[in-house]
């Protein structure tokens, strides 16, 4: 089931115009395989989802990123408490160099694309679930969610990848 991804009405959690679709930008010195698998998978993405709210991506070129809670990680999202605002992605994909070496590249490549799948359940959450956004007490449910869809998605997705 991918009921939290999947959506057509969006009308009854959005009111009024937003900008819509995802947006990706790359730190310099982004791996180019990198690059180029992210954008495959992004515009898959687009084929399959509809993004009601404009969410960029930023890929940093570092092995990790700070959130905003001061904690390290592969990757954050940040929605706004207002849903006028746009919300954002960060990916870390420095450590596609060690990943490599260490899992080979469809495991390297997975591993960055499964964060991008995670945040973006953490964005659909942000859309569906606004009003519980924030609240300590559904941490646990958001970041399940977050793995089980992450899990999905990425098995969709591979799927694809081996009978267009």
């Amino acid at each position: 089931m991918r009921r939290l991804w999947a959506f057509c009405d969006w009308s009854q959690y959005l009111h009024g115009e937003y900008r819509c679709g995802v947006r990706l930008r790359f730190d310099q010195g982004v791996d180019p395989e990198v690059r180029r698998a992210c954008k495959q998978f992004v515009n898959w993405l687009r084929e399959w989802y509809e993004f009601p709210v404009r969410v960029p991506i930023y890929f940093k070129n570092k092995k990790q990123i700070k959130s905003r809670s001061g904690e390290l990680a592969s990757a954050t999202f940040f929605g706004p408490f207002d849903l006028t605002q746009e919300p954002y992605i960060r990916v870390a994909v420095g450590d596609y160099p060690d990943l490599l070496a260490a899992r080979g590249q469809d495991d390297a490549l997975a591993a960055i694309l499964g964060s991008i799948c995670h945040e973006m359940t953490h964005y659909f959450q942000w859309i569906k679930q606004h009003d519980l956004w924030g609240n300590p007490m559904f941490d646990a449910k958001r970041e399940r969610q977050a793995l089980y869809y992450a899990d999905v998605i990425l098995d969709d997705y591979a799927c694809y990848v081996d009978h267009p």
